[in-house]
């Protein structure tokens, strides 16, 4: 997962690092030997270790991001940026004792080892949990954007599976038939009757077995072969087992649809489609016979496939053009989780 590196204001460092300081020294007014000299000495050392442990502690959690990041409280993570601060401290400590040469350096080192403590635990706690609320943020908006996909997908399929020019091409072929008085203009009405039905009971499921699906592709081909009087073959060879699993309604139908769209499909040149399975992937393929100015694109039909599967499995839709053969495997999806 991709996460944003965590920013802080550079005026809120050192804002921050001041009053830190400050407070460090407000005990001091307390003490009957007052001393100004001491407690901004104190107070400054104090601020500058705090600025220092800010730098530190950012630092550490951009290079522990870029290598694993997804960010939990490490507590390997916290010995080291603690020890980094007991050494830092230590010579902030030493300078102080350099400068205010008669206090006691050895009574005082404890006090101040434990505040530098709790000053670079508050940052490091600080900073991880706004990089966690950084990662959560951008979770919902991952969810959020697939969400949006996911919509997208079902508003393209529901305009591909009532396709204006699919039906008036049908309907031009069923005037064809009716006006030549051909027997089988009842059967191509039911067929197209039992497609559009397949279209309404399909288009608000996700998945569907490919047994149905295939049931979708026998009512689309029978329409397809009167339109086009054998311009073009289809070879079924899935078994059993394949026809179990489970797809994206009118998947198969989309790709068939997208063969005839773009090729060359005559009784001189037929089409020859051929569908089946081949490892763990649901295999369409045809020869590539493009019509006059045709190429393959990633279009409507081959995207929203594309985007669904993404969406279902988070596995790409693998498509191969060798010039010769233009091939689509779909990976399966199983029914059941053991899978």
């Amino acid at each position: 997962m991709k996460t944003t590196d965590v920013k802080i204001s550079p005026a809120i460092i050192w804002s921050s690092s001041i009053i830190l300081g400050v407070l460090s020294s407000i005990p001091q007014f307390a003490q009957h030997s007052f001393s100004m000299a001491e407690a901004v000495v104190n107070a400054a050392l104090t601020a500058s270790f705090a600025v220092i442990m800010w730098y530190v502690n950012l630092y550490m959690l951009s290079w522990y991001a870029r290598k694993s990041p997804k960010q939990r409280i490490s507590y390997y993570r916290l010995f080291i940026t603690l020890s980094i601060g007991i050494i830092v401290m230590f010579g902030l400590a030493w300078i102080q004792q350099l400068i205010l040469t008669h206090i006691n350096f050895g009574p005082v080192m404890l006090m101040v080892e434990v505040r530098g403590l709790l000053i670079n635990l508050i940052c490091y706690m600080f900073l991880h949990l706004l990089q966690q609320n950084y990662e959560n943020r951008y979770v919902t908006m991952q969810l959020e954007q697939m969400k949006n996909d996911n919509l997208a997908a079902q508003f393209e399929l529901l305009k591909q599976q009532v396709n204006p020019h699919f039906l008036f091409n049908s309907l031009n072929t069923l005037k064809a038939m009716v006006e030549s008085g051909e027997k089988e203009a009842v059967d191509f009405i039911l067929k197209l009757s039992n497609f559009y039905r397949y279209t309404l009971e399909s288009r608000k499921q996700d998945l569907i077995q490919v047994k149905e699906e295939m049931e979708i592709v026998r009512a689309f081909l029978y329409l397809q072969h009167a339109r086009f009087e054998g311009g073009f073959t289809f070879t079924d060879q899935l078994d059993d087992a394949t026809l179990k699993t489970l797809i994206p309604p009118f998947t198969l139908q989309l790709l068939i649809e997208n063969c005839l769209k773009h090729n060359i499909v005559s009784l001189e040149k037929p089409l020859h489609i051929r569908l089946y399975a081949e490892g763990q992937t649901i295999v369409l393929e045809n020869p590539i016979q493009l019509k006059s100015g045709e190429h393959y694109s990633m279009g409507v039909g081959l995207e929203n496939i594309h985007l669904r599967y993404q969406h279902l499995l988070d596995k790409q839709v693998a498509v191969s053009d060798d010039a010769n053969i233009f091939q689509i495997k779909l990976p399966f999806i199983y029914e059941y989780p053991h899978h």
